[in-house]
């Protein structure tokens, strides 16, 4: 049997089709969904539709998928990085992209950088391959924007107290892996980065966090 080729990566930064495209990464506790919602809340006082969504969960799909992934039995990892991808395929063919196109902003928790991370280096499965995946899964459609909350993954824990799913609660290096290789996807590609010091005040990380949203789109404070 002939190997198919992988699907080339998209241009860093290549815009998205109409609208503005936003996602939040980072390790468990580092504050993105609160980031999240201050920068919608934000924009959508400055006027723009905004669509906020997370995944696993964006869709009712999503939801089924993160309940059985984080909260069910135990998931092989393969099968994990397949579920992931699944519903990646279905939030940017049913919400993600027709925002877009309409011209909305769109703000996710969590996009493909998370299974790169988490079951790529994390659980060892070849973060290229599993980035391949998740491009594969949604038709090459990257962020304008990823805004990476950095957090050693011990400040994570202690902010969750004793409250950890599936994924959270997996002890020895895993959390630091995927912490490192969030880095390391940011160091390749600054353009389309921002990374924050998740240790600051959030009003602080939302500060910068607006700031380069508004030099995303190219207009002044």
């Amino acid at each position: 049997m002939t190997e198919q080729p992988r699907p080339p990566a998209p241009p860093a930064g290549e815009p998205s089709v109409q609208g503005l495209f936003v996602a939040f990464e980072g390790g468990d506790g580092a504050g993105k969904s609160t980031q999240a919602r201050l920068l919608g809340e934000w924009l959508t006082a400055e006027g723009r539709t905004v669509q906020l969504t997370r995944e696993p969960g964006g869709t009712d799909l999503g939801q089924h998928i993160r309940d059985l992934v984080l909260h069910g039995e135990d998931v092989a990892p393969r099968a994990e990085a397949l579920l992931f991808a699944a519903d990646r395929a279905h939030h940017v063919e049913s919400l993600i992209r027709p925002a877009l196109q309409r011209g909305e902003v769109v703000i996710t928790d969590r996009y493909l950088d998370s299974s790169a991370a988490y079951q790529g280096a994390g659980r060892d499965l070849g973060a290229d391959e599993i980035r391949d995946l998740s491009l594969w899964a949604v038709g090459g459609l990257v962020p304008d924007l990823t805004i990476l909350i950095d957090l050693p993954s011990v400040v994570g824990r202690q902010r969750r107290g004793g409250v950890h799913d599936r994924l959270e609660s997996i002890e020895g290096d895993f959390h630091e892996r995927v912490r490192q290789h969030f880095l390391d996807l940011a160091q390749r590609d600054p353009g389309r980065y921002l990374v924050v010091d998740g240790e600051l005040a959030p009003e602080a990380i939302q500060q910068q966090v607006r700031e380069r949203v508004r030099a995303v789109l190219g207009v002044s404070a």
